[in-house]
């Protein structure tokens, strides 16, 4: 079946607290309208707060596509207010790891994805959801909250990946296994856990951790590395950064449409690298819920 084409307006709006959102706003505002976009407006954002609702006004003013530049917290930030509305997620990936932007197969370069908004396509997709939250690529629960919630802003800003890996290296001191519920509605699974991967797509942390998620699948994927021990962990996120035939020993996946997740004692929960619940939560997908850019095929 052919989709309509990709509009050729839009609304720009850029996290400039972001890794290097604010160097590079200029730079993908002339870029977009080079490239044949015609810019209805264009903003800065420089308080990460308001995202949403420069957002959501954008959306309101009956813009047919908006274009969000950022990492993927402002993705999943923002993407509430363009559910079940008629309008393109147009996404500049400028974060630290960019794991929707890997999902979707968009380059990581801004020139590369500012082509695949300018002469791309429409490509409806799913998203994530943690009770009545939207995300679009990932959650977790374990140690990469405990990193997220602490990280200093100016390690993650200048160093990335790396200082994300020397924050966990500290982290991972005062951390400890966890019990964990997994409950399909059926069936109860009932384990110890050290961390906990809830993944609409198949990157988290700029590192592809599964061959079973995709944004077109109509589910949602549950990742458990099993077990207590903390050298483990490590091992499991070394493995798959290196993609080792072994890479899966140490996970189970459960899939399906909606889980119920407890843990004991309760866990925070970082959505797509903010930190922004904690357990008990309902994990669902929400099948097709928005139409995103991506490079023509």
């Amino acid at each position: 079946m052919e989709t309509k084409p990709l509009p050729k307006e839009a609304i720009l709006v850029v996290n400039a607290h972001s890794r290097r959102g604010q160097d590079l706003f200029a730079q993908a505002r002339d870029g977009l309208e080079a490239a044949g976009v015609r810019l209805i407006e264009a903003h800065a954002v420089e308080e990460p707060e308001k995202m949403a609702a420069t957002v959501r006004a954008a959306v309101d003013s009956g813009a047919p596509m908006v274009i969000v530049g950022g990492g993927d917290g402002s993705m999943s930030g923002t993407v509430d207010e363009l559910v079940g509305k008629d309008i393109v997620f147009g996404v500049l990936p400028l974060g630290t790891a960019n794991s929707f932007a890997r999902t979707l197969g968009l380059p990581l370069d801004l020139d590369g994805a500012v082509k695949a908004i300018a002469t791309g396509q429409r490509r409806r997709v799913d998203l994530g959801m943690i009770d009545q939250d939207y995300f679009v690529n990932a959650a977790s629960l374990g140690l990469s909250p405990m990193i997220g919630r602490t990280v200093p802003h100016k390690l993650k800003r200048y160093l990335g990946r790396i200082g994300y890996l020397l924050w966990a290296v500290k982290c991972s001191v005062g951390f400890r296994a966890f019990r964990l519920t997994i409950d399909d509605g059926q069936n109860a699974r009932r384990m110890w856990s050290t961390e906990v991967r809830i993944l609409n797509g198949p990157y988290h942390g700029g590192v592809e951790l599964s061959d079973n998620a995709a944004v077109d699948t109509g589910e949602i994927v549950v990742q458990a590395v099993v077990g207590r021990s903390k050298p483990r962990l490590a091992w499991d996120w070394y493995a798959k950064f290196f993609k080792l035939r072994d890479r899966d020993a140490h996970t189970e996946e459960f899939h399906g449409k909606s889980f119920r997740i407890e843990t004991k004692p309760r866990q925070r929960i970082s959505i797509d690298g903010e930190v922004l619940a904690k357990t008990p939560v309902t994990v669902k997908i929400a099948a097709g819920a928005i139409e995103v850019a991506v490079p023509a095929t």
